[in-house]
């Protein structure tokens, strides 16, 4: 009952809010040509609930897309539209509709003009640290993260990352969660397999799941296809990489029956990097020594103000972070979620070059 009230409490406000932007909406369209208010509702309607409709099957592909863009421009529609409305109040002028609505249609242009060009033109983050207090050999590895790989984040945005990582000539690659955007049927419908596949390094490719994974139910499927594409999936394991450092990578926090850290600690003395994908709990891998641990999942916010939400939420959630001797990293992510646009964050990969013992 009390989920029924608040499916229903959730929906009612919703309704509210597109009955509110939808009338807005009206009024601008309206000054430009002669619409039917019926026929405006209906299709408005469509638009609010498209993200939902898209989610009836792989033939409504059209409706996922729109529902997508549906949520950037919901997100900064409740900033514009009181403000556009408050203008009308206090400045009355002819066709005001007209005007204000032109100049609002402009400014949610340019947000999502230079929040595509921020989500599609990734950039390569740098970072050098000593890591550890027993001495080894340099390691160079690139970190990406929530590639979110689907629809929107295609193939075209996959390549991206591999000619830059392939560029870098990486010892180990790190793909730390949300490797497709639920479902892996997009991955294998689009033939991302062989550009995936073109991702080299010296050590190889390693990748954890992150919550989106179990959001599609099909783990095995997306195990199977990253493993054919080269990339080792880690479920609460640790490896030795090439007798020269730990790698754990753990399931993520979604799956509530998965290992404690503590149990996937090494034994042998060889610097150790851990992979989750989300960044709950940075207390644990200080305790147990950890030399880098490597996160995603909070995209930074993707798109502004989002990432004051993340702050308080993560004790970091973005960057790097040296706490006592364990090195923190979380990524804002190379892909996104739900709309191709990023405000206040920008699609990203890390280049990390790691000496090991202490600074002479």
């Amino acid at each position: 009952m009390k989920q029924f009230v608040a499916i229903a409490g959730a929906l009612s406000i919703y309704m509210a809010l597109i009955g509110y932007l939808g009338w807005n909406t009206y009024l601008w369209v309206a000054s430009w040509i002669s619409l039917e208010p019926w026929l405006f509702a209906g299709l408005w309607a469509i638009i609010a609930f498209s993200f939902f409709i898209g989610r009836i099957g792989h033939n409504w592909l059209a409706f996922t897309v729109i529902g997508s863009y549906w949520f950037a421009f919901l997100q900064y529609a409740i900033v514009l539209f009181p403000v556009a409305n408050l203008v009308s109040v206090l400045v009355e002028w002819p066709r005001e509709a007209f005007y204000i609505g032109n100049a609002v249609a402009v400014i949610m242009l340019g947000i999502l003009l230079i929040g595509s060009y921020l989500a599609y033109s990734p950039a390569v983050r740098e970072l050098e640290i000593t890591v550890g207090d027993v001495p080894a050999e340099p390691l160079h590895v690139v970190v990406g993260s929530d590639f979110h790989l689907g629809v929107l984040s295609g193939k075209r945005h996959l390549k991206r990352f591999v000619d830059r990582a392939n560029a870098l000539k990486p010892d180990a690659v790190f793909l730390a969660g949300d490797l497709v955007d639920d479902d892996p049927v997009w991955y294998a419908r689009y033939g991302m397999q062989e550009e995936m596949e073109r991702l080299t390094a010296l050590f190889g490719v390693y990748g954890v799941l992150g919550n989106h994974e179990y959001y599609g139910r099909k783990i095995p499927l997306l195990v199977k296809v990253m493993e054919d594409s080269g990339v080792r999936i880690l479920r609460d394991e640790t490896i030795l990489v090439a007798e020269r450092f730990y790698l754990t990578g753990r399931e993520d926090r979604t799956n509530g029956k998965r290992h404690p850290l503590k149990t996937l600690e090494p034994k042998k003395d060889f610097p150790w990097i851990v992979m989750d994908h989300t960044p709950s709990d940075l207390k644990m891998p200080v305790q147990l020594g950890a030399d880098f641990h490597i996160s995603g999942h909070t995209h930074k916010g993707q798109m502004w103000p989002n990432g004051w939400i993340t702050k308080k939420v993560f004790e970091l959630d973005y960057g790097h972070r040296l706490i006592e001797k364990t090195h923190f990293l979380v990524s804002s992510g190379f892909g996104f979620w739900g709309p191709p646009i990023r405000i206040g964050s920008r699609s990203e990969l890390w280049s990390v070059k790691m000496k090991f013992g202490k600074e002479q």
